[in-house]
């Protein structure tokens, strides 16, 4: 493959549209399933259809980022150059799966509803400060990004007084701006604050997932640096992703005004369920795509993926795909979405999702019904937005009521 006259991937989106995909793979989209591109100089293949996006459980694709010339959103993947891996989520199976089954069980539906009670006691109270506190109000600080974090944390056994640092580090490690050697200075840093911890959970065991994991180790199942590499991985993806969707999502209500209103009047659990899966349809927050590489030759429509290539599945323009959902380009709360590849598709999808789900239920829910004169505090073109990171969203979010 050549890069010669093929667009550059990732593309910019278009100025006053935040909230779409960029049009670029509108049009690709619509020209064809599968697009050459350039990422970073070198060739790759874009799967733009949501019909595509069954390939992400073929196991003749992998995920597996020490793999040669495995490509990725960044100009290269440095979690795999430290001692902590990048956690299951760059295995393939059978690895992938040994090590995520270790990991599975509170993430069950029936485990993640049982912490509703826990999550609605921490919204209620951030709340309260919000009104207690200064108006106008950065909502990202004072609500999004504590939500999940304080959850994550909780769940985890991870110290909650350690935000400050796992947060800022998480930031680094995202942003596919930041030089090689600024990230992976923040995966050591995490990845040596979560060995820490594994090794404080051996000698001092509680009820937390880190303490799983340690027990693990212990049973020789999992080395320290991988237990600590897959507690990285669920801290951080524990909290920036939902961050960024109770924040980007309350932005794209203020800015649709109907959608909000429909919101805030409804106490209808399926009504709040379906808002969700329709903000995680239209904003797609992972928007640099999922990465696999070509392990065997695969024909798809009416091509052939060699041994060796990279692929990126862009998930965002395939929630946007009008076969599958009627005016995509549309947010409608009243659509039935949950069909979408938000949280992706395959062995690799969202281990998180039931909890990521249920954070943002309570949230949405408690948020507009407590402060439904909840609105921007600046024009919507002062908004910071996220175009640099690996997970989509807003750095601030000026909101008044």
């Amino acid at each position: 493959m050549s890069t010669d006259h093929v667009p550059e991937y990732p593309m910019p989106r278009a100025a006053g549209c935040p909230f779409d995909p960029p049009p670029l793979l509108k049009q690709l989209q619509e020209e064809a399933p599968l697009t050459p591109i350039s990422v970073f100089g070198k060739p790759a293949w874009m799967i733009t259809r949501y019909a595509g996006q069954r390939l992400l459980a073929d196991p003749r694709l992998s995920s597996d980022v020490s793999r040669p010339n495995f490509q990725g959103s960044s100009p290269q993947l440095l979690p795999q150059d430290d001692r902590f891996g990048a956690g299951f989520i760059a295995l393939d199976d059978p690895e992938h799966s040994r090590m995520r089954r270790m990991v599975t069980a509170p993430f069950t539906v029936k485990r993640v509803e049982a912490l509703r009670p826990k999550v609605q006691s921490i919204v209620d109270r951030l709340i309260d400060d919000l009104l207690a506190g200064p108006n106008p109000a950065d909502l990202m600080a004072a609500l999004a990004l504590p939500i999940p974090s304080l959850v994550i944390c909780e769940l985890l056994g991870v110290p909650y007084e350690n935000h400050d640092f796992f947060q800022q580090n998480s930031l680094s490690l995202l942003d596919t701006t930041a030089g090689p050697a600024d990230q992976l200075k923040a995966h050591s840093n995490l990845g040596s604050f979560l060995d820490e911890l594994i090794g404080q959970k051996i000698t001092n065991p509680g009820e937390d997932l880190l303490t799983d994991l340690a027990e693990q180790v212990r049973a020789g199942n999992l080395s320290r640096s991988e237990a600590a590499g897959n507690g990285l991985l669920m801290l951080v993806a524990g909290h920036e992703t939902t961050a960024n969707m109770i924040a980007l999502g309350t932005l794209a209500l203020l800015e649709h005004p109907d959608q909000f209103e429909l919101l805030k009047k409804t106490d209808d659990p399926s009504a709040v369920g379906g808002a969700v899966e329709e903000l995680l349809r239209y904003l797609n927050i992972a928007h640099k795509g999922r990465w696999r590489q070509v392990v065997e030759d695969i024909e798809f429509e009416g091509h052939t993926l060699k041994a060796g290539d990279n692929v990126v599945f862009a998930n965002n323009i395939a929630n946007r795909d009008p076969a599958v959902f009627a005016d995509p380009d549309t947010l409608d709360l009243t659509r039935d979405a949950r069909q979408h590849v938000a949280f992706g598709f395959g062995p690799h999808a969202c281990l998180g999702q039931p909890l990521a789900r249920m954070e943002l239920k309570v949230v949405y829910h408690t948020l507009y019904h407590r402060i439904p004169t909840l609105r921007l505090a600046v024009p919507l073109e002062e908004i910071p937005f996220k175009h640099d990171a690996t997970v989509y969203g807003v750095a601030s979010l000026p909101v008044t009521w």
